[in-house]
């Protein structure tokens, strides 16, 4: 098939057709979700992490 005569390189190369289809459709299927919401820890992380950079300034 294809020229290819031993099937572990067939399997490899069809592997990763595969998992590409799959990674292009999961990101055609996830490509405009909503952001997840800003939740307190973090902004209370910037908060401190803008401080340290502008302490060592």
């Amino acid at each position: 098939m294809l020229g290819i005569e031993d099937p572990f390189v067939l399997a490899a190369y069809l592997l990763c057709i595969g998992s590409t289809l799959l990674c292009v459709v999961y990101g055609l299927l996830t490509w405009n979700r909503g952001d997840e919401p800003v939740r307190t820890e973090d902004l209370a992380w910037a908060r401190e992490e803008k401080q340290v950079e502008d302490e060592t300034e």
